[in-house]
């Protein structure tokens, strides 16, 4: 196994070297001679920037807002699916369909079918109940891509919680229902806890996803109005790619690195509780 082993290390370990040594150095696409060791100014410059708190701070409105989005109605549809009822495979399956749209299409298909203030969607109804539509990428630009992640996201939940509820014990639920149990008693004590384990692992992998959400942004709002949907993916972009920077750009990967770790002890102590 040894050189399967050391090909991924050299896989993992030769971009995160060079990454952290592009951090410490001067290295300007403008300036291509100038090379110098700068230290930590580098992250000095990304973490003083005018934009890195307001970009921190939508990242982390950005996937909590969409887990809560999702687990919450991934769990209602679940239970809603999960009944006997005509035509459900069909349902089914259409209901996980949006998670196989590519994210650059999922942006487009919202920003231009769905909120186009003048022929979108949301626009014909807005003027079907007599109000005026709403230019969603400018007014509320974040809350147009956690729309439109959540859209994308839920049949992924949905599908994991339906495939834990077909593991509920029914005899459980019916000795509970012959005891008294009303329907919201059955889905407190017995339903949510069953959905325990589900829940954490949906909560880890989206997160680990939406930390680095850059196609939506780049293709509807590309981080504006300002920087009112700029999160740190986005940001490193624009360091990167737009003022040619890349080792500001550098720094504020291994950022993005260390608080992505962060949030993910969290999530891990999470998930090892509900699966003690």
């Amino acid at each position: 196994m040894a050189p399967a082993v050391v090909t991924l290390f050299l896989w993992m370990i030769v971009p995160l070297v060079m990454t952290i040594w592009f951090s410490l150095i001067r290295y300007n696409l403008m300036q291509p001679g100038e090379h110098g060791f700068m230290g930590l100014e580098n992250y000095h410059y990304f973490m003083t920037d005018p934009d890195f708190w307001p970009s921190v701070r939508h990242t982390l409105m950005l996937f909590a807002s969409v887990i809560a989005i999702t687990v919450v109605l991934g769990v209602g549809l679940a239970l809603l699916v999960n009944e006997p009822f005509p035509g459900r495979g069909i349902v089914r399956v259409l209901l996980i369909s949006p998670f196989f749209v590519m994210p650059t299409v999922n942006a487009l298909l919202w920003k231009h079918m769905m909120m186009n203030p003048i022929y979108g969607v949301l626009a014909h109804v807005w003027h079907f109940f007599g109000a005026t539509p709403i230019d969603w990428m400018t007014d509320l630009p974040l809350f147009s891509v956690i729309l439109m992640l959540s859209w994308q996201w839920l049949p992924f939940a949905c599908l994991i919680f339906i495939t834990s509820l077909q593991s509920l014990d029914r005899e459980q639920m019916e000795a509970a229902r012959m005891d008294g149990a009303n329907r919201l008693h059955q889905f407190w004590y017995l339903v949510l806890p069953h959905l325990g384990r589900s829940i954490a692992v949906v909560v880890m992998i989206e997160m680990i996803f939406l930390m680095s959400v850059f196609a939506e942004i780049y293709t509807t709002t590309s981080g504006g109005p300002g920087n009112e949907s700029t999160n740190l993916a986005f940001l490193i972009y624009k360091q990167a790619l737009m003022n040619f920077d890349v080792g500001v750009a550098s720094a504020g990967a291994l950022l993005a690195v260390v608080l992505a770790n962060i949030a993910a002890v969290f999530l891990i102590r999470l998930v090892g509780k509900n699966l003690d």
